[in-house]
């Protein structure tokens, strides 16, 4: 009896350089999210060396869909693209075109030693799939997918909310200063037409 259903993630993209790092987020999120953070740097690793694989190797496009799935006890790792020549992991102590410190052709090989299990299937007649499988910590079993609850320290600090200007001061005209005459009477007025 399976004691929750299969959580499922599906990204499709284009395998260039900038999109990589972008995916490797998206996973790292993904694991987070179904409380897999053990897993989030093996995932992270290995999804990239597969999707730079797609960028170096495959033809005729670069657009392929990764693909996370974690069922009971195991996450699977997959990439699908176009391209229907299945790979092959270099022997780099037997490769002639790889030099001993070489920083590429060991993409496989990592990929081989970091996981459970790895491999390559067709897909249809115009392409293939590459996939690995981690080991699922127990705990992410028994928990939903859901976000878990932060403390305190872990709150996000307050998002800070525009701050309108404070209004310009308006320079009011002098209010006139009325002279007050003694407390005596006035004066009479003089009459200017002669009387």
């Amino acid at each position: 009896m399976i004691s929750h259903p299969s959580r499922h993630c599906t990204v499709e993209l284009q395998a260039l350089p900038s999109r990589i790092g972008q995916v490797r987020r998206i996973v790292s999120a993904q694991l987070r999210y179904w409380h897999l953070d053990p897993l989030i740097d093996r995932a992270a690793l290995g999804v990239t060396e597969l999707l730079s694989n797609v960028h170096r190797h495959a033809r005729p496009d670069k657009l392929c869909t990764v693909e996370l799935e974690l069922l009971l006890d195991r996450l699977t790792v997959s990439v699908r693209d176009h391209d229907p020549r299945l790979p092959a992991v270099a022997d780099v102590a037997d490769a002639a075109d790889v030099a001993p410190l070489s920083t590429c052709g060991r993409g496989l090989a990592m990929v081989a030693a970091m996981s459970e299990s790895w491999g390559a299937r067709p897909d249809g007649d115009n392409g293939k799939v590459v996939w690995f499988t981690l080991p699922a910590p127990s705990t992410a079993r028994l928990q939903p997918a859901r976000p878990r609850r932060r403390t305190a320290e872990q709150q996000p600090a307050p998002r800070l909310t525009e701050v309108q200007p404070a209004p310009t001061p308006v320079a009011l005209a002098p209010t006139p200063v009325v002279a007050h005459a003694s407390a005596a009477a006035p004066a009479p007025a003089r009459s200017a037409v002669p009387g």
